[in-house]
């Protein structure tokens, strides 16, 4: 049942829930109203019998009851003050019943009436259901008979050994309860109805906005056409407008993602073919001095073997940056983080600058500063750093690097940047005009302003006072170690 409930369509299920709780109610109010009414009729015929049973009954009409006992209603003797359709009867204390003359039948004598009897001058009735000989429902009181002499003066007394029975049928009162669980049974059908009509209507109107979510993402993933946008109300704050919000983020970023990878795809081929062409040309002009049979000069072969490895230094470099801008740019290094010594990363970097830029001078003032990052990835974009600075320094120039509360500057007294370039300079494959002859393939800033970023830190490069240009790095830290372990930050 549960299985084929949850198979049904949402609007459906909801509908269903809402007419469910509608019936629910309903029927609560319904018992609880039926179950009220109830209890006002009884109410009203118990104080009906009461009512008739109240005055003392007459001396010698008793003894003439009892002394004739009739056992059926219509007889000739004297009786005492009856009512149309009132059963009264006399009770002995054996249980046998003596009818009024013009009583509508004979109650059944059950043994709570006897128990009246014997505990007459403590009890004062009883009140209960019970049938007559030819089985209709009626409500019966039971009371100790009280009688009246008649004389002047004379006060009620009590008659031994007999209880005064009076009912009244039930019909009247079991038909209006009838009549009203009918109605109040259609009321309910028609509210649970109404309501299962109501919820679906709601629900419908409700859904709408998911079903156009639906449709948005059956298209997307039918065409992969990631522009569509699901309109949304400027001002709406519901759990649709919130979904529809982050519906129409998510097919934005993934459009961004799509641009961003097809561009990264079409920068890396047109990068790639350079390094590839030039090895192809090298590559066949060995083999067809091979073919021929006509050697090169030997420092011409010197020269193309030395071409040869160039380029396929420069097609790896090519290839570990392009893996290392391919990573997820968020979560990837989380397991991997730990507290690290940025001055010893950086100067492990300056000694493979020296290498590089032996004929340069390299000054360093390095203080301690303590940051959580992946020690590989951050010393790859400290290298990254450097050796831009060591490509655009001057032969023989000198480059200064500071470290000091969490701020690494290093300054070059290169050629600088043109301020039109320098909104550029951290993007994908993009070098300047005047460095396009220098090896290199655009993408060490990119692969450090990616780095700075995922451990929380700015980066930036500004034109230098008397030339050059001054690169800024800022990661959150702290100048002492302290022991890090799972997700904390540095204090």
């Amino acid at each position: 049942m549960i299985k084929r409930f949850r198979s049904l369509p949402l609007r459906s299920r909801l509908a269903l829930l809402v007419a469910a709780a509608v019936a629910f109610g309903v029927a609560a109010v319904s018992v609880s109203c039926w179950f009220v009414v109830q209890g006002k009729l009884y109410e009203q015929v118990d104080n009906d019998l009461q009512k008739s049973a109240a005055k003392p009954q007459g001396y010698a009409d008793v003894l003439g009851t009892l002394a004739s006992c009739p056992q059926s209603p219509g007889t000739d003797s004297d009786d005492f003050r009856v009512r149309d359709n009132l059963y009264v009867q006399l009770v002995k204390a054996d249980g046998t019943p003596c009818l009024s003359s013009h009583s509508a039948g004979m109650v059944k004598v059950t043994d709570a009436d006897k128990d009246v009897i014997e505990n007459a001058s403590s009890n004062k009735g009883i009140l209960r259901n019970g049938t007559d000989t030819e089985g209709t429902d009626v409500r019966v009181l039971t009371l100790p008979l009280v009688v009246s002499t008649g004389g002047i003066g004379s006060q009620p007394r009590l008659f031994p050994d007999t209880a005064l029975l009076i009912a009244v049928p039930l019909k009247s009162t079991q038909n209006t309860l009838n009549d009203l669980a009918l109605l109040l049974l259609l009321v309910s059908g028609v509210g649970v109805v109404g309501a299962g009509a109501v919820g679906l209507a709601v629900a419908r109107a409700g859904l709408r906005p998911v079903d156009k979510l639906t449709e948005a993402v059956e298209h997307v993933a039918r065409t992969e056409d990631l522009t569509i946008r699901i309109p949304v109300d400027a001002h709406g704050e519901d759990e649709i407008a919130r979904l529809s919000r982050s519906f129409n983020s998510m097919t934005s970023a993934l459009a961004n993602s799509r641009e961003l990878q097809q561009q990264l795809i079409a920068d890396a081929g047109h990068e790639l073919r350079t390094p590839l062409t030039s090895l192809r040309t090298n590559i066949e002009l060995l083999t067809r001095s091979e073919e021929t049979g006509r050697p090169i000069p030997p420092e011409d072969r010197k020269a193309l073997l030395a071409s040869v490895k160039a380029q396929m230094t420069e097609l790896a470099s090519l290839i570990g940056d392009l893996q290392e801008l391919s990573r997820p740019e968020q979560g990837q290094h989380t397991g991997r983080t730990q507290t690290v010594e940025w001055q010893d990363i950086v100067e492990t970097a300056l000694e493979r600058a020296r290498l590089r830029g032996p004929e340069l001078t390299i000054m360093a003032n390095l203080q301690p500063w303590y940051v959580r990052a992946e020690p590989s990835t951050l010393e790859r974009a400290m290298v990254n750093v450097l050796d831009n600075a060591v490509k655009f320094s001057p032969e023989g120039g000198t480059i200064e690097v500071v470290l000091a509360d969490g701020v690494l500057t290093v300054r070059d007294h290169g050629p600088g940047i043109a301020a039109e370039e320098l909104p550029h300079v951290f993007d994908r494959f993009w070098r300047s005009p005047s460095a396009r002859a220098m090896p290199g393939s655009g993408l060490g800033l990119s692969i450090v302003a990616r780095t700075v970023q995922q451990v929380g830190g700015e980066v930036s490069l500004t034109p230098a006072e008397g030339g050059g240009t001054v690169a800024t790095v800022r990661l959150p830290g702290t100048a002492t170690p302290q022991l890090q372990t799972g997700r904390h930050e540095l204090a």
